[in-house]
This record gives structure tokens, C-alpha cells and sequence, in this order.
């Protein structure tokens, strides 16, 4: 793989260079043909290359429409002898320079020309006239039945030029927030949606003629080919600039043929390295202290659970972050990579073209790492494998699709069978999930009689230390209010995380010592040593105004 990369390089190199050195080899000849028609026309002729891009611009001498149109460039306006110079191309009107010599001979006064190349030409006009930096309306998120923005920001796209769209339609999802944007062939037109705190919403409609420029785009950007009929995967990344500072989007980018085209989803992923935080998930001081005695063990499985797009990646990279010292050797193996992050070795295994978590994950143990982070735990080997690896004096995180954290055991032991070893090996399950913030806009309301007795139910067993602030016998709830500013109401989004942490009862249950081992014993085991599931993490959320019990409802 090193030495594939070495190439890779070495080639994307010399490529540049020849290219330098065609642009350099085509400069030269044109230079030598205007020197040769100069001697033709009998003007002397001006090697501009040394200075074309530094000479101070002479102002107030011709002008734009003159240089335009006439094809001149001002070199030095007259001082106290009233000396002009001029540079003209091959296209200078023969009666422009005739004119031009009568003018200043009957004022008295002295103008020498000089031909220079086109090339010449266009970089000091590009110094006179600089292209208008064109600023488009920013793109607005419409709300439910809102038709008249989404015409307007279709408009907008269709004005933009196509050599902008593509990145245009980037940095406004970045100014969003959004995590997605999905480009949808429909039998007319193509939509873009963009998934912002979690929701799809509909942005715009455009031609197919644009179409075909975000798709060229992505091809030559991600590597995906645009002519291919079936899923495709490619990754890029781009720096965004905003307001003086700059970040770096990794973009994980999807393609699968459609009945009507090539549709794409394009997954934004904001990296910036310092927000890779265990403190910046919204945990309390209980749950930091937990995830952290567990993985400043020195083995031990550790996974994340929950469906795609819940979050996972994040908090994995936040508790890879935490390890991140000098005294620790890390290695991850990952498809994609989503985030580069110092001082770690980041593996990307290619698992649509034959590679194998599992057979990496063997592969890096001989390299002796402290801690092993495999991308996703999806097939028995990469089970196993990782297993194996926990107990053998290694720190093992990784993701796993489950709905839960009690859930994820019954994943497992269906993929590995009774497994003792599993029992010892396994330290931590997270489940988690994203749900959105209410801005501060929101409003309290009395919980209805349903509701109330929804929630007594569900924190029935959950103590009351944990409930601190919280009133069970009048129940007040939140609403999200809209505003011009926040047409939905929320703002972000924050993590409900279940922790089941793996006691000498609950290993027990995984190796079948008490009775055969499901989700709802695993659970009720788990929630009487103090665990909290997702339902009450997000009621409580609910309850202390984080959120709306509907949002709850709509992702837990």
C-alpha cells in the first residue's frame, strides 16, 4: 500500500511537471514568433516574462475599453519630456497606431511602441481588469410547502457559472451545517436535498445541463466514473474559507445508477481536529468517568452501536483523541477515512475491492499497537478477529449496527456462537443517537395527561439522583418555535448515548451461566446496575428543554 502511494505520488508529480513544462515550452515558441514578426513589422520587440507580473501598473494612461478593444497595454506614461511607451500585439489595428503616432506628433510630444506576445498581453490585463468576483445569494433552506423558495434558490443555481456550481453548492451546505447533500434524478428534473440536524429537506431543482457539470465534477474530483452502472464509493476533500479562517471538508461521496441517471450523496464530514473532544459530546461527569476507565485499560473491545448517520465516527475519533499520546502507538483501519487525525496510522482498507477488516486487523497486530480501531465489525472473521485481538493485550474499538446496546450482544454471539472469550473480552457498548436542540426560541408547555403518564412509566426505575432538577408530578415540556431567523425551531444537534458497561452479572448472562442470553435480560440487568437507555436519555433531554419529546419519538 506504501509503496502504491509512493507511485501514486511520484506520478500525480511528474504529471504536474510536464505540464509546467508544456505551458513553459508554448510560451517560448510564442515569444519567438512575436520576435520574429516584430522584425517583420518593423516595431521593437519586448520580452515581457521577467517583469509581466511585477512592474508597477500605470494608471490613468489608456483606457479598460481602449486596452480591450485596441489590444495595448500602457508601459510608461510621459514624465518632463513628455516620453510615452506603449506595448501592441499582433491584433493592434494598423489605424489605431496610425493615429495614435499623428496624435502625439502634433502635440509634440514622444510615443514608442513595442509588440509583445498575446500570452504577455492577457496576464497584464488580467493585473488592469481582473475578473469581477461574482457574490450569489446565499442558499435558504425552505420550509414545508415553501415552493417559492426552493424556485428561488433554483434560480440562483441555475445563474451560477459552471465552473463555480459545484463548489458553490459545497460551501453553502457547509455554511448550513448540513451532513448530506443528494443529487436525485427524477423523470423531469434533478433535486438536491440537503439533510440538515438530521432532516432531508428539498433545496432546489435543476437542469440537467447542470446536472452533468456537478457529475463531471465528482468524477474527476472523487474518482467515480460517470459512465458506470453500478455503486460506486470515492472520497475528496476541500478547504473551505470563511471570514478570514479556513477548514477542511472530508466528503465521502456515493453513486448508484437510477432509472433516470447517476444519482449521488454526498457525505460532509467537517474536520477540525481540536473538536475531537469526549467533553464536547454533551456527557456528564459520570459517563466521562466510565468511558474512561475503560479505555485507559490496557485491553478490552470497546463498541459503538446505533444506525448510520447516529454519530458513531465522532465519538470513536473523540475517545482515539483522548489515547493520542506519545507513549501509545495506534493504528485504525478504516473505509473510508473520514477524519486525518496527528500521530496516528490510519489504515484504508478498500472492502469493495477485495480487502478485509479482518485480515488487516491481523496484519497490524504484528506491528504491536496499544490500541486497534477497526472501521466496522461486519462479518464473523472481523468478529473474531477483533476479539481475539482484546484479549491478547490490545485496546479494540469499533462500530457495529445494532439497535441498541443490549442488541449489539445478540449481533455478536449470532455472528461468533457461544463464545466464553467474548464474555471477557467485551468492557463497553455505547448505543447512541442524535436528536436536535431546541433554540432558544422554544416554548414550555404543561405536559398533556398521555404524555405525563408516557414519561412516570418509562423513569420509573431510573434514581433519583440521576432525575436532579426534574419534576415527575407537574411535568413541564418544550416546543419549538419558528422564527424569521430559524424557520424550524432547532438548532444542532446533541448525542443520547447508552453506556453498558460490562459487569461479572452481564458476563454471566453472555456466557449462558444464569439462562440463555437475550436483548430484554441483558437490558434489565444492565439498567439495575444503574444504565439509562436511549428512551430515558432522550425523556430527560426532553424534560430539561434540550430537546422536544417528538424528536425523541421521531429518532429513538
Amino acid at each position: 500500500m506504501q509503496n502504491y502511494d509512493i507511485k501514486l505520488n511520484r506520478l500525480c508529480y511528474n504529471i504536474v511537471m510536464d505540464e509546467q513544462e508544456i505551458q513553459q515550452k508554448r510560451r517560448e515558441n510564442e515569444e519567438a514568433a512575436t520576435k520574429n514578426r516584430a522584425r517583420i513589422l518593423g516595431f521593437p520587440y519586448l520580452d515581457t516574462r521577467e517583469f509581466e507580473n511585477e512592474i508597477p501598473l500605470v494608471p490613468d494612461f489608456l483606457t479598460k475599453e481602449v486596452m480591450h478593444t485596441e489590444k495595448v497595454i500602457p508601459l510608461q506614461k510621459g514624465g518632463g519630456e513628455t516620453h510615452y511607451q506603449v506595448m501592441i500585439t499582433s491584433q493592434t489595428p494598423n489605424n489605431w497606431i496610425r493615429q495614435t503616432r499623428q496624435d502625439y506628433n502634433d502635440r509634440g510630444e514622444r510615443i514608442d511602441l513595442f509588440l509583445i506576445s498575446e500570452s504577455a498581453y492577457n496576464v497584464f490585463m488580467l493585473r488592469y481588469d481582473p475578473p469581477k468576483e461574482v457574490h450569489y445569494d446565499d442558499i435558504e433552506i425552505a420550509d414545508e410547502g415553501d415552493s417559492e423558495t426552493i424556485a428561488s434558490v433554483s434560480q440562483t443555481l441555475a445563474q451560477v457559472s459552471p465552473e463555480k456550481i459545484f463548489d458553490f453548492l459545497i460551501d453553502q451546505a457547509d455554511k448550513l451545517k448540513a451532513s448530506d447533500i443528494h443529487i436525485e434524478n427524477l423523470r423531469t428534473e434533478i433535486r438536491i436535498r440537503m439533510r440538515v440536524d438530521g432532516i432531508l429537506h428539498p433545496v432546489a431543482n435543476i437542469s440537467r445541463d447542470r446536472y452533468r457539470i456537478l457529475l463531471g465534477e465528482l468524477s474527476s474530483r472523487a474518482s467515480v466514473s460517470t459512465a458506470s452502472n453500478k455503486p460506486q464509493s470515492g472520497h475528496m476533500q476541500k478547504e473551505i474559507f470563511s471570514s478570514g479562517t479556513s477548514h477542511v471538508l472530508n466528503i465521502r461521496v456515493e453513486t448508484i445508477p437510477t432509472m433516470y441517471g447517476q444519482d449521488a450523496v454526498l457525505r460532509l464530514f467537517n474536520f477540525d481536529e481540536s473538536l475531537l473532544n469526549l467533553d464536547f459530546l454533551g456527557i456528564t461527569k459520570e459517563e466521562k468517568q466510565e468511558i474512561d476507565d475503560v479505555i485507559y485499560h490496557p485491553r478490552g473491545l470497546v463498541l459503538m452501536v446505533g444506525p448510520t448517520g447516529s454519530g458513531k465516527s465522532t465519538t470513536l475519533y473523540s475517545i482515539l483523541n483522548a489515547l493520542n499520546t506519545t507513549d501509545r502507538k495506534i493504528i485504525t483501519l478504516e473505509d473510508p477515512i473520514e477524519y486525518s487525525i496527528t500521530g496516528i496510522s490510519q489504515i484504508p482498507v478498500e472492502t469493495n475491492n477485495g480487502g478485509s477488516f479482518a485480515e488487516g486487523l491481523r496484519s497490524v497486530l504484528r506491528l504491536d499497537p496499544d490500541v486497534v480501531m477497526v472501521g466496522e465489525i461486519r462479518d464473523v472473521d472481523t468478529a473474531r478477529a477483533a476479539i481475539q485481538a482484546s484479549i491478547t493485550g490490545h485496546l479494540v474499538l469499533s462500530s457495529l449496527h445494532a439497535n441498541s446496546s443490549a442488541a449489539a450482544f445478540s449481533r455478536i454471539i449470532d455472528m461468533t456462537g457461544a463464545n466464553p472469550i467474548f464474555s471477557s473480552s467485551i468492557r463497553l457498548i455505547i448505543a447512541q443517537r442524535l436528536v436536535r436542540k431546541l433554540a432558544d426560541s422554544k416554548k414550555a408547555r404543561p405536559a398533556t395527561a398521555a404524555e405525563a403518564n408516557y414519561i412516570r412509566a418509562i423513569l420509573s426505575d431510573v434514581p433519583k439522583d440521576k432525575l436532579e432538577g426534574i419534576n415527575l408530578e407537574n411535568i413541564t415540556l418544550y416546543d419549538a418555535v419558528k422564527t424569521p431567523e430559524n424557520v424550524f425551531g432547532f438548532s444542532g444537534r446533541m448525542a443520547l448515548m447508552e453506556q453498558l458497561i460490562v459487569s461479572e452479572d452481564i458476563q454471566a448472562l453472555i456466557r449462558g451461566d444464569l439462562k440463555d442470553i437475550n436483548v430484554e435480560s441483558v437490558e434489565k440487568c444492565a439498567k439495575k446496575n444503574g444504565m439509562l437507555t436511549l428512551e430515558q436519555k432522550g425523556i430527560i433531554a426532553a424534560l430539561r428543554g434540550q430537546t422536544t419529546l417528538e424528536e425523541v419519538s421521531r429518532v429513538v
